[in-house]
């Protein structure tokens, strides 16, 4: 927009104490984790024509475009990164998402020199990776129980498979000098009544406790644990519940991952992040759209994520939560899909940075809690949209309506040549 536009909008938040200029060189800072797998159906490439996911993961859809092999993967991320205006980038990979070649022998064959061209990628295009370890879609996905099975085998197989997983993100790290978050989330649970789930649970503790053996710098790796409250074939119980993952977060000083879509529908990540952050250090924030259940849908610019944004900005902790994405629909444009859910990410951020936020927590000192809320309500018809345009101008990135034209001129020219 012309420099007189914003000079007007820069005023009328300026009349309500916020200073856009300040908002924007802050949301520079900030750093987005853009997920990988919405470009290739969560399947990666550790073998040629590798079939749909298993194991509780399901893609629905099979829209004209997918990747067939990590040139063309990489050629559709540098797409995104394109159309995501500024913010630190990092991308994150799924461990099946190496560079194979399509002939991985076994998933605990998987060695540091297969994440090599990733980290000549990543350097080359000025982002971080952040790497995390798949325990789906394997033979050893045994009647529902990867870490927590009963059978010694099993768990020894996968508890192996988690630490070179971080010995590799740590590897990652060290060689980009950007911390590589290392992220555990298993689907092991049951879809019926399970009267012992205490024993599946001493056993995941076990098992996890010699995958986090081993010690790596902070400044290369960070290690994280994901929840779940249940999925397809898992609907009675999940293993790593909530409460178990954040009690051995806080028991073993690592990280906790809150997913939007992995609670029940009545809770919100919102109302949990400042209940955690006076435990854990690290915070990691997985970004979908659930819709009645795990569904992973596109991330849109909801009212959860502004109000997600606002608690990590009114807690002044964009230092200590890493934000990251997690949706895959294969029923649209996959390229298209993953820049729309990374920009509503950016545009909470941004939100929540034009909210005058020591104004309101004044007014809420004083007892004023009308002009608190009157505040937070007025603010709704502020011309953000002006600010994200000027934003993006600054980053030389498409606008609204703009980027759309981008994606589809990509899917004609790159996306509908692929059979």
């Amino acid at each position: 927009m012309s420099g007189n536009s914003y000079e007007i909008v820069r005023d009328k938040y300026a009349a309500v104490g916020i200073n856009t200029d300040e908002a924007i060189n802050k949301l520079k800072d900030i750093t987005i984790s853009i997920h990988s797998w919405q470009l290739d159906d969560v399947m990666g490439f550790e073998f040629e024509n590798a079939s749909l996911p298993s194991g509780g993961v399901i893609s629905i859809g099979n829209y004209p475009g997918r990747s067939r092999n990590i040139d063309e993967y990489r050629l559709d991320l540098e797409e995104v990164l394109s159309l995501v205006p500024g913010l630190r980038k990092k991308i994150s990979l799924q461990s099946n998402e190496g560079d194979y070649k399509g002939k991985l022998v076994d998933r605990n064959d998987i060695s540091t020199s297969h994440f090599d061209s990733w980290i000549d990628w990543a350097i080359k295009n000025k982002v971080g990776l952040d790497m995390s370890p798949v325990f789906y879609s394997h033979k050893y996905v045994k009647d529902g129980y990867t870490l927590a099975s009963k059978e010694k085998f099993i768990r020894e197989y996968w508890i192996e498979y988690g630490k070179r997983n971080r010995e590799i993100a740590s590897y990652i790290g060290e060689k980009i000098q950007i911390p590589c978050i290392s992220n555990l989330w298993i689907p092991d649970g049951s879809k019926d009544v399970t009267p012992s789930r205490i024993e599946h649970r001493q056993l995941l503790k076990q098992a996890l406790d010699e995958i986090y053996e081993a010690e790596y710098p902070r400044e290369n790796l960070i290690d994280t644990i994901e929840s779940k409250l249940f999925g397809i074939g898992f609907e009675f119980y999940n293993v790593g519940s909530l409460e178990f993952c954040l009690a051995y977060a806080m028991s073993k000083r690592i990280g906790l991952t809150l997913d939007t879509g992995h609670l029940h529908p009545t809770e919100m990540v919102s109302d949990k992040i400042s209940s955690v952050l006076p435990f854990i250090d690290n915070v990691v924030l997985h970004l979908s759209r659930g819709i009645r259940w795990d569904s992973d849908h596109v991330t849109v610019l909801t009212d959860e994520l502004a109000a997600i944004m606002q608690e990590i900005n009114r807690a002044n902790a964009f230092h200590k939560v890493r934000i990251g994405t997690d949706f895959f629909d294969a029923s649209i444009n996959r390229v298209g899909a993953l820049s729309l859910g990374a920009r509503a990410v950016c545009k909470a951020i941004l939100l929540s940075l034009l909210e005058p936020v020591k104004i309101i927590k004044d007014a809420e000192d004083r007892g004023d809690y009308f002009s608190r809320l009157a505040l937070m309500e007025d603010l709704k018809s502020m011309p953000y949209g002006d600010v994200w345009k000027h934003y993006c101008e600054l980053n030389n990135a498409p606008d609204d309506f703009e980027w759309i034209e981008k994606v589809l001129d990509y899917e004609r020219k790159v996306l509908a040549n692929r059979k």
